[in-house]
């Protein structure tokens, strides 16, 4: 819920507004003119920072958050998809499916997994240039947490073994931690994921959303798709 601005208080917190400033006087119930000493200015501080700083995003931001991802994640597939085949305008089937290298395991590598990163980073550039501004304190791009030993709760660490990466995450102001709503970008390439991207019964989804149990509540986290927006 957003806090009211101090411009915007009742007239009691108004008649007290000079507070906010270190050089001012602020009249006692009295009417006597209080001096700003520093304990004055110290509690003045306080109540500022109550006033200017808020816990979560409200209803209305987290929905203007949400349209920027499904903007970023549409404009990031097509942007890449004309750069890339600018003939053909997207990869076919077989183009998608074809192997372009082997991962440090072995492991196949195809050109839909290198068409991913790129719409990825693409859409994370979107992302930090429409929200930086003025959600910068709410959302962090890919933090990593890890289980901690001690307390058995997820905090966020450096050690990649074992550890969860959501792509985007509102939190609490300037607290990682502390997470309101996570997502995952997804980049469908061949014609059939395209046109299922969330897979029968949504099984997809499912598979890229239930490892952040540990993180976040289930209605908490979404996957984003060009083709379906927002799906939880």
């Amino acid at each position: 819920m957003r806090l009211s601005d101090p411009l915007e208080m009742t007239p009691s917190l108004q008649s007290q507004s000079c507070m906010f400033s270190p050089g001012c006087m602020a009249p006692a119930a009295s009417g006597e003119i209080i001096p700003a000493t520093p304990a004055v200015i110290r509690a003045a501080q306080r109540v500022r920072g109550l006033l200017t700083l808020k816990d979560f995003l409200d209803e209305a931001e987290v929905a203007r958050v949400e349209a920027v991802l499904v903007q970023c994640a549409r404009e990031a597939d097509f942007e890449v998809n004309e750069r890339e085949y600018p003939r053909e305008r997207y990869p076919s089937d077989a183009e998608c499916n074809r192997e372009v290298g082997r991962d440090r395991n072995g492991d196949p590598i195809t050109r839909a997994m290198k068409l991913g990163i790129m719409k990825h980073e693409r859409a994370f550039a979107c992302v930090e240039r429409e929200l930086g501004r003025d959600f910068s304190e709410h959302f962090t791009r890919e933090p990593r947490y890890g289980k901690d030993a001690s307390t058995e709760t997820y905090v966020l660490t450096e050690e990649g073994l074992g550890s969860l990466v959501p792509d985007i995450v509102l939190h609490l102001v300037r607290d990682a931690t502390r997470i309101q709503f996570l997502y995952d970008f997804f980049f469908p390439c061949t014609s059939k994921s395209k046109s299922d991207p969330l897979g029968p019964g949504r099984q997809v989804l499912i598979k890229k959303l239930v490892k952040y149990g540990p993180l976040a509540k289930r209605q908490s986290r979404a996957l984003v798709t060009p083709q379906l927006g927002i799906s939880r």
